[in-house]
């Protein structure tokens, strides 16, 4: 439309300047990346390239590859659920990289970035990426650059106000990343209801090949979600550990969501939209707990319990939040990670409760370095002496510690809703180019479609042959 043409340029060269100007100014390398920072008994096997690239790949494949094929589900919206994924994706990224410098790594008048600022940054793309599916398929990719340029802000400063003052364990980010995420996609879809979708669409099903392309996005996020999982756990065990806890998470997730899909459908077949979906929710519910002792049988019976309310939502829940409270959840986001990361957010509580040093050791203090006794206690120059790496904490107890991981969850829940509400009501501007209805959940409007190109040729020949047996009845 003329309405894209002119705008969404304009609105993405405009932010890339903007952009542009400001790494020009602020950015620059940290110590593992200046070349001036070397000398000639710098140990280049010590960088932190080595140390995090893999895992760093890992969560590209699923940025890009596992939620873009896992949007393509609707028939006539695939080039748009690739695409617009892939867009979005780069926006966020940048954004982040500039907007998490500031807060964390910003010193001597400039942001000093390395290859975990990347990695964090994608951490805050996948919180845009999770809100968009709410909305996916009725917003414009100028709403969803949008989307991304007040979220981003948003889920940086909760994220540094829990990590500043709370102190709690979510390596996962079951609570600050996939509750927020979800949430503020739910405000933000709420506050752009539109009732004439509230019949459903003809355009929104899905079809054998998009189902297909959508099963490929989901088996690249459950194979790579180990990685995204244990990226900033401690090294060694603790990473170890989240691994083998997301692995079995997602496992016994979706055997249990295979199970449930044939229980819950009246034929007794399985529906392919829950198994594209549910079976990741296992790598949701383990997220908060996945670097601690929380056993491999704590793990399984997360998956299971993330398998169970997932499945339900989508088929019970999300009818009524449409119905009910006019939530219109494109992707069913709340079924995958908000109810799951709730379900998180209680086992990592139960986990901690449970903790001690009989289990731990005094890595305990290391897994939960806020429990280590603060600076100005005796007990902690003999744990030092034990451990060397051992820094001071709070000295918090069990108790206390899970109390704070339970106001983390309040925060982000209401952080999100209410950024989410703000940020639904800037979408609504008219100079966002949104679409009316009857062109949502259609690639028609943004993309050359080389099908709907070759079903208008034919129309336009069987016009035309039509055109002509008339005329020659008309002759007669």
């Amino acid at each position: 439309s003329p309405g894209l043409r002119f705008r969404l340029p304009f609105v993405i060269i405009l932010f890339q300047a903007i952009f542009l100007t400001l790494f020009s100014l602020f950015v620059t390398y940290n110590e593992h990346t200046d070349a001036a920072a070397q000398t000639n008994e710098t140990d280049h096997s010590q960088n932190e390239l080595y140390e995090i690239f893999p895992l760093f790949q890992d969560i590209q494949v699923m940025i890009f590859i596992g939620f873009g094929f896992l949007m393509a589900f609707m028939k006539q919206y695939g080039f748009a659920g690739v695409a617009f994924n892939f867009l979005t994706a780069n926006f966020a990224i940048q954004w982040a990289l500039l907007v998490q410098g500031f807060f964390n790594h910003y010193y001597h008048g400039k942001i000093h970035i390395g290859i975990y600022n990347l990695i964090n940054a994608e951490f805050a793309c996948a919180t845009v990426l999770i809100s968009l599916g709410a909305v996916l398929g009725k917003v414009s990719p100028i709403q969803l650059l949008v989307l991304a340029l007040f979220e981003i802000p948003i889920y940086v400063t909760t994220e540094w106000t829990i990590s500043e003052y709370l102190k709690i364990s979510d390596v996962g980010g079951s609570m600050v990343l996939h509750v927020f995420a979800c949430y503020f996609g739910m405000s933000v879809t709420r506050v752009l209801y539109r009732p004439g979708l509230k019949d459903g669409h003809s355009k929104e099903k899905s079809s054998y090949q998009s189902d297909l392309l959508a099963m490929m996005g989901t088996i690249f996020l459950w194979i790579f979600w180990p990685s995204f999982n244990s990226a900033l756990a401690n090294r060694g065990d603790d990473q170890h550990r989240a691994v083998i806890h997301t692995y079995i998470a997602l496992s016994s997730c979706t055997l249990t969501t295979f199970a449930l899909t044939s229980m819950v459908e009246k034929k007794g077949k399985i529906n392919m939209a829950l198994i594209e979906n549910a079976t990741l929710a296992g790598g949701v519910a383990v997220g908060t707990s996945v670097d601690m002792m929380v056993t491999p049988g704590g793990a399984f019976i997360l998956g299971c319990i993330a398998s169970v309310v997932c499945t339900l939502g989508f088929k019970y829940l999300t009818p009524f939040l449409a119905k009910h409270l006019k939530i219109q959840d494109q992707c069913g986001i709340h079924n995958l990670h908000g109810i799951p990361g709730i379900v998180g957010a209680i086992g990592g509580i139960i986990t901690i409760l449970l903790s001690s040093e009989d289990t731990y050791g005094l890595s305990l203090y290391e897994t939960f370095p806020h429990r280590a006794p603060a600076h100005d206690d005796p007990k902690l120059s003999e744990m030092v002496r034990l451990l060397p790496v051992l820094k001071a904490g709070a000295g918090r107890s069990a108790s206390e510690q899970a109390l704070y991981q339970a106001a983390t969850l309040g925060v982000s829940i209401g952080a999100s809703v209410l950024g989410g509400f703000l940020t639904g009501l800037v979408l609504k501007l008219p100079i966002l180019a949104q679409l009316p209805d009857e062109h949502c959940f259609d690639d028609e409007p943004y993309f050359e479609v080389p099908e709907l190109e070759e079903k208008e040729l034919n129309q336009i020949k069987i016009s035309s042959e039509n055109c002509e047996e008339k005329l020659r009845l008309n002759e007669n």
